[in-house]
């Protein structure tokens, strides 16, 4: 049996629009490079040809996958979670212990994961570490750089 893969509901929704932007437009506009490209004449010395197979076989599998991805979703919605526990979805402030810098992420699905954005994989050793955890609790975290310690400032659900 497949793996169930949890996901935000806006996760979800932007597998969606990839889906559906590489079904109706990636694949056309392929599909029509392919038509032009064989009209040129010999396929094995066609570069124009060959950059556009290699481009729909990688649409193909990227279709493919996420195909697999929204079969085994797990879509648990944010909104009518709530508590200051920290859960899958959660949006957390944590304040660095040594610098009293504070930094918020969003614990996500390992598949819409942007730490840039806020949005840290629920695999994510932070994410690992604070899961569990309550507002004012102390967590120690095996980063890169060495052990480093948060303390929970504040857990949101939206």
């Amino acid at each position: 049996m497949s793996k169930k893969i949890p996901m935000t509901a806006q996760g979800y929704a932007q597998i969606e629009e990839e889906l559906r932007h590489l079904r109706s437009n990636a694949r056309p506009e392929v599909i029509k490079a392919i038509a032009e490209a064989r009209e040129h004449g010999d396929l094995s010395e066609n570069a124009e040809y060959h950059a556009a197979r290699d481009r729909q076989s990688f649409i193909e599998g990227r279709v493919a996958e996420l195909e697999d991805q929204m079969a085994r979703a797990e879509v648990i919605d944010v909104s009518k979670l709530s508590g200051n526990t920290v859960k899958f979805g959660a949006t957390v402030t944590l304040a660095d212990e040594d610098t009293d810098e504070e930094t918020t992420y969003q614990i996500v699905g390992e598949i819409e994961a942007d730490v840039k954005g806020g949005r840290i994989a629920v695999t994510s050793p932070i994410a690992r570490a604070i899961i569990g955890k309550s507002v004012g609790d102390s967590v120690e975290v095996e980063t890169p750089k060495g052990q480093k310690f948060f303390e929970i400032v504040d857990v949101d659900y939206k």
